[in-house]
């Protein structure tokens, strides 16, 4: 073995043997849509003394973090996102009432005094303030004397020594104790039971607790702080809840919910086992394919290609990346995008073996490796691009989706520059392999490869054939998008989407007729798959949400909720907003990157062939009624990365046939690279098309569209990228005059592996 070799397999092992080490001790961490539980998002409004800041928004937080911990709820998480968001994610809530209720609690918590009963025509008065107290009387209060941020701590607790029943105890901090102190001293000198000899709590301009001070308290003596307790005829829930709203104090800014999903426990464990499955059986089929087509080189890919799975996987648990349905999917469709590399490499080995009589299997592999890294490179860099787009313009779970699709792109790379090729180095010194053409796969070109070199097509002889095809079917799919619609889901118009099952089956219009009884009348009800109600309606409280299920429950028997989303309006717009800025952006991102890496006319024509991929998507899904949503957004960017990926192989062909052959017309050329580049295209559009069409009959209903998005867009992107892109570039180039590509200087060594440099003095010459 050469040097490099050996340095290859000496990383390879390494690398894989961390990866299988990190895969047997540590766990994924996985998003609400796969283990269950509530998401949602707040937004932080300016209130009158404080600004919706950065800083004052991570108080928020703080607070909302005392809230929630007290919840019980096990390992919550609440982050910030950007200057004015919260996220916060509930593991295992499946009703968010009582959380949101907690949470939605934004007004200054303040102690007062009782001046006396309250009557209607006191309320609204400057010197105080007149609220109804627990049972509904109304008092008269005076001004605020403490607010919540003098709480130190609340708790309840049961008290079975003196017979107090449940009692809530607080503490107060140094100063705010002797406030404390200073208000119950006060009220202890009315009588017992006079209303005045009460301390009113009181949040969002409510009383939640008006305690007696205790008659053995004497006048302007008061309580202590870390000694009081608030005792009376109230159960463990409600001293629970009462302790809960003191601890928790005050918000420094509003919040207003935005977003909120919550997703069935058993939803998140069909789609891992739904996932798992088409992985397997995707990666199986991609495998067997391989192997078939490139015979030892290709087992051996596909050894690579398991290797890529444990890499990959092993990189997002490192990384701590929080796994997601979308994310998931991006993980499984990673596998069937990893063979590209080696595809393009067996490709240009295939080709350097057939045009050069006498060459060495080992020496064609390495000038395939040598000649394919340009096309790799660029490739997975357009794919780079989709999948920051995906993470920095993305929301919530497509995030996930950008993050593993990026792990995935840099682990395949590995896995087909330093596995791959380390194995196949080692397996090319062999003679064995090296005498029997029919076992290595790379020194017979393959029948596709040998078809249409017997057929020779000319492909171009008329591009504009080839571009009118390209208008009427875009005139088809903006015809669907005008006539049927484009049908945006709750994520881009808010509202909300509840998916229930019932332990009877109900059908649609008797549901419609149902809720409709209950004061439903504008929700829309569509069957979800497996005998599942979907529900969208427009704004929906928590407590409506539960009337509308307890509906259902009266003709369907036991309703369980499997997923749920609530997206606001504002919310729904920015969303909007932001998908149509992501696509923009896509567009221009990756005509920048390709103007720099190729002509500009081969850049603008990759781009048209994008836009092309686009519309026809789009309007496939609206002929389809499918849904346009966050995970179609997903599906829509890497399907540019995709067709940008393939325009990028073929016009890297061009560019170098072009440039060795600078007086033949550029028809020729392409016609010629089509022709090369063709069975990549097609082998690696089968190893993708294995996996989609996996995920796509196993992956349920949560990624159906996601696999059905892709898979039209795999084949729109194989078509365009050759039968659209090529002819745009044939047109513009006849009114360019650029001057054809220049030819690369030579490397000054010969072309076989390791030849050593030529003495400058010798002329070549041989007797």
């Amino acid at each position: 073995m050469t040097r490099a070799t050996t340095v290859r397999a000496v990383l390879a092992a390494a690398v894989l043997l961390v990866s299988v080490l990190i895969t047997l001790t540590m766990s994924p961490r996985l998003g609400l849509d796969l283990q269950g539980g509530t998401r949602m998002v707040l937004q932080a409004e300016d209130s009158a003394t404080a600004k919706a800041d950065r800083e004052s928004t991570d108080r928020t937080l703080e607070v909302l973090r005392r809230r929630i911990d007290s919840l019980g709820v096990s390992e919550p998480t609440l982050t910030r996102s950007g200057e004015d968001r919260i996220i916060v994610e509930l593991p295992d809530v499946q009703d968010p009432r009582k959380a949101a209720e907690v949470i939605g609690r934004t007004a200054q918590l303040s102690f007062h005094a009782v001046r006396g009963p309250g009557t209607e025509q006191e309320k609204g008065k400057a010197a105080g303030l007149t609220l109804p107290d627990e049972e509904g009387r109304p008092l008269a209060l005076g001004p605020a004397r403490l607010t919540g941020a003098g709480v130190k701590d609340a708790g309840a607790s049961f008290d079975a020594q003196q017979g107090a029943g449940w009692t809530v105890a607080l503490d107060f901090h140094k100063g705010a104790g002797r406030d404390w102190t200073r208000l119950t001293g006060e009220a202890a000198c009315h009588p017992a039971q006079d209303e005045r000899r009460r301390v009113a709590i009181v949040l969002d301009d409510r009383v939640i607790s008006s305690p007696q001070v205790a008659p053995s308290i004497g006048c302007n003596v008061g309580l202590p702080s870390g000694s009081t307790q608030i005792t009376g005829s109230v159960g463990a829930d409600e001293a629970r809840d009462l302790a809960l709203l003191i601890k928790g104090g005050a918000l420094p800014l509003p919040v207003e919910i935005v977003e909120q999903r919550t997703v069935g426990p058993t939803l998140g464990a069909a789609a891992i086992d739904a996932s798992a499955r088409a992985a397997l059986i995707g990666a199986a089929a991609t495998a067997l394919f391989i192997t078939f087509v490139y015979r030892l080189f290709g087992a051996l890919a596909a050894v690579a290609l398991a290797a890529y799975g444990v890499i990959s996987y092993a990189a997002l648990v490192a990384l701590g990346v929080t796994l997601t349905l979308p994310g998931l999917a991006g993980f499984v469709l990673a596998i069937g995008m990893a063979v590209d590399a080696n595809v393009l490499v067996f490709e240009r080995a295939r080709e350097e073996y057939a045009e050069r009589t006498g060459r060495s299997l080992r020496s064609a592999m390495t000038a395939g490796f040598r000649n394919a890294w340009s096309a790799v490179a660029d490739s997975n860099v357009t794919t780079l691009i989709a999948a920051g787009l995906l993470f920095f313009l993305g929301s919530g779970p497509v995030k996930g989706f950008g993050v593993t699709l990026a792990i995935g792109v840099l682990a395949s790379m590995f896995s087909a520059l330093v596995i791959a090729r380390a194995l196949t180095e080692i397996a090319s010194r062999s003679r064995f392999v090296g005498d029997y053409r029919g076992v290595n796969g790379i020194a017979r070109p393959g029948r596709v490869r040998t078809w249409l070199a017997r057929r020779d097509p000319q492909l171009f002889r008329s591009p504009r054939r080839w571009l009118l095809i390209s208008t009427a079917l875009i005139a088809v799919a903006v015809l669907g998008i005008v006539v049927r619609g484009v049908n945006l889901g709750v994520e881009f118009t808010g509202g909300r989407l509840v998916e229930y099952s019932t332990s009877r089956p109900v059908d649609v219009q008797t549901a419609r007729t149902v809720l409709a009884g209950a004061g439903f009348g504008d929700a829309e009800v569509t069957t979800a798959g497996a005998g599942d109600l979907s529900v969208r309606t427009g704004d929906l409280d928590n407590h409506e949400e539960h009337a509308l299920r307890a509906a259902l429950a009266e003709e369907g028997g036991h309703t369980t909720k499997v997923r749920d989303e609530l997206i606001g309006p504002s919310l729904g717009d920015e969303l909007r907003r932001n998908a149509l800025i992501a696509l923009a952006v896509a567009v221009l991102v990756q005509l920048a990157y390709l103007a720099v890496r190729f002509r500009w006319t081969f850049a603008l024509a990759s781009v048209a062939a994008l836009v092309h991929d686009v519309i026809l998507l789009v309007g496939a899904f609206a002929w389809l009624g499918r849904t346009v949503d966050g995970i179609f957004l997903a599906a829509l960017l890497t399907v540019i990365g995709y067709s940008v990926n393939d325009s990028v192989v073929v016009f890297d062909r061009v560019r170098e046939l072009w440039a060795k052959a600078r007086r033949e017309s550029v028809t020729t050329i392409a016609n010629r690279a089509v022709l090369q580049t063709v069975p990549r295209t097609v082998n690696t559009g089968m190893g993708a098309l294995f996996i989609l069409a996996a995920l796509a009959v196993l992956g349920g209903d949560s990624l159906e569209d996601f696999a059905l998005a892709l898979l039209i867009g795999i084949c729109v992107g194989t078509y365009s990228s050759v039968l659209t892109a090529v002819p745009v570039a044939l047109t513009l180039e006849k009114r360019a005059k650029t001057p054809p590509p220049a030819r690369k200087r030579a490397s000054g060594r010969t072309s076989g592996a390791g030849a050593k440099r030529r003495d400058p003095l010798d002329n070549g010459a041989r007797v």
